[in-house]
């Protein structure tokens, strides 16, 4: 029970992962989605250049202690999300280059927004 928790988990932290990096483009689907997004932005970059561990990476770890579990033993989750949240070799040098580029993108992203709504 408890690796289905940190499954569900693991994959809830991935889509925060995407909504951080993407979440703006769904400012076109959604207007108000940026009173969500921003702050989801400000919460990733912080993460990323202050090379701190996110909550979620608590919360599952714990749900694998819980458990008895030392790792995922789902071979999807072992194989394709985790080496995306986690990648191998993640050092704080690697860390300030994906905040950077998340910065980067969002820029690209919310320039777009603004040049949509500068058209109208």
């Amino acid at each position: 029970m408890y690796e289905l928790f940190a499954n569900l988990t693991l994959i809830a932290h991935l889509i925060f992962i995407l909504f951080v990096i993407f979440g703006g483009l769904l400012f076109f689907v959604f207007s108000k989605i940026i009173y969500i997004h921003l702050p989801a932005l400000l919460w990733g970059i912080y993460i990323e250049l202050t090379n701190s561990v996110c909550p979620l990476t608590y919360l599952e770890n714990w749900f694998l202690y819980k458990g008895d579990l030392t790792t995922y033993s789902n071979d999807f989750i072992n194989n394709y999300l985790f080496p995306i949240i986690y990648p191998e070799g993640l050092t704080a040098e690697i860390q300030i280059y994906f905040g950077i580029s998340l910065i980067v993108i969002n820029i690209l992203i919310y320039g777009l927004i603004y040049k949509n709504f500068k058209k109208e």
